[in-house]
């Protein structure tokens, strides 16, 4: 299951940390310090990746044993 998982954390971690930076982005006030911003949110992205990635891991596992 934790191969699973973590297949399922570097894909859903690319994808929040792409949103989160996108959002960084979009907001006039965070120009200034962009990049210092850039680079918390993608590494917010990724960690806040691993709890669902571990979720959908069980889930499948799950259903794929019954």
């Amino acid at each position: 299951m934790t191969r699973l998982a973590a297949l399922l954390w570097v894909m859903g971690g690319t994808v929040l940390a792409g949103v989160f930076i996108m959002i960084v982005l979009m907001i006039p006030s965070l120009q200034a310090e962009a990049p210092k911003y850039i680079l918390i949110a993608a590494i917010v992205g990724y960690v806040v990746g691993i709890p669902p990635a571990f979720m959908a891991a069980k889930a499948i596992t799950q259903r794929s044993a019954s």
